[in-house]
């Protein structure tokens, strides 16, 4: 057991996770606070060690931990590496380095080391994983099916439950965390001034805190038909957790669990399906990042290949008109002499 020559990377972390939960108090959500804790409970204390001293943290050491973690999990099944998500380790390694940063104000690191990724080239930007009008309606039509004949009828309430949250979530672009936590109260069905369609006024809360969404005309009966099925009451969760598992079961069976590009498929793909369709149907893209509480520029970003649906052919192959040649002057007499 080594015997620790200052501060040590436990002390460090628990002075982070004191702070953040104060000083981010009603500033963010607080599943997100809770997450840094379990990032350091779960991977970081136990490959970094409680009694390390924290200026031992070097640049190498924390490669040594990405390497650690893209290589030592494997699954029980077929013993392949199962490597974790690039957003999962992006989010450890952005709790490692306010670990560090709180280690530096202490003035018990010089400074923070490098945690620059290496080995890697500017990366390429890849669009969304989303299913094309087409896919989309086969999951609907498939949920559908799976709720009217369940294979076994104690399963009938997930189905019915998975079958109303496809159709919710393609109508209104909720990220799934958003989606988990929505009450019943946080839910208004209205008719909208513009269009005279009934919509859904939505008050989201993500983990930026408090966000507003309108929805399609579609997401209103699955709404209706949740909201009775489960008699609810205005605090009671909408959907909850939903059945992961049954949802991979149906792409599975549609051949609909990996994009064209090999990028897998989760629930996160309804909200890129729903803004993608927004997108060809020729939606103005500042409503479309407000009503999904991101930026235009990650919209411009991941989801280009849909905005040339939004390009005005007319307005950009716009020519200028060529200033007419001037006319010939007929030569005089004296000229011809010449």
């Amino acid at each position: 057991r080594r015997t620790p020559t200052g501060p040590t990377f436990a002390q460090a972390c628990e002075v982070f996770a004191t702070e953040y939960k104060v000083m981010t108090q009603g500033q963010r959500n607080e599943q997100y606070v809770e997450q840094k804790s379990n990032h350091i409970r779960v991977h970081l204390l136990p490959f970094f060690g409680r009694d390390r001293p924290v200026n031992e943290v070097t640049a190498g050491l924390i490669q040594e931990y990405r390497v650690h973690r893209q290589t030592s999990r494997k699954s029980l099944k077929t013993g392949e590496v199962q490597r974790p998500a690039r957003s999962t380790l992006h989010s450890e390694t952005v709790t490692l380095r306010q670990v560090l940063k709180t280690a530096c104000r202490k003035g018990w690191i010089p400074a923070v080391p490098d945690m620059s990724v290496t080995y890697k080239s500017s990366g390429k930007i890849t669009h969304r994983a989303w299913f094309s009008p087409e896919e989309y309606k086969a999951l609907y039509e498939a949920t559908r099916e799976r709720a009217k004949n369940p294979k076994k009828e104690r399963w009938r309430t997930a189905c019915e439950n998975l079958h109303d949250y496809v159709l919710f979530m393609g109508n209104t672009g909720l990220r799934p965390d958003e989606a988990m936590r929505l009450q019943e109260r946080d839910v208004t069905i209205v008719k909208d001034a513009a269009t005279g369609e009934r919509i859904l006024e939505i008050e989201v809360r993500g983990k930026r805190g408090v966000g507003y969404c309108k929805s399609m005309p579609g997401a209103v009966h699955p709404f209706q038909r949740i909201k009775q099925r489960k008699a609810l009451q205005p605090t009671d969760v909408v959907f909850g957790k939903i059945q992961r598992a049954l949802f991979n079961a149906i792409l599975d069976d549609l051949n609909l669990k990996h994009d064209r590009d090999g990028n897998v498929r989760t629930t996160y793909s309804l909200r890129h399906t729903y803004i993608s369709m927004r997108l060809m149907e020729g939606a103005d893209i500042y409503q479309i990042a407000k009503n999904c509480r991101t930026s235009v520029e990650m919209i411009e970003k991941y989801y280009a290949s849909h905005i040339k649906n939004m390009l005005d052919a007319a307005s950009i192959n716009v020519r200028k008109s060529k200033a007419p040649k001037p006319a010939t002057q007929p030569r005089t007499n004296k000229a011809k002499a010449r």
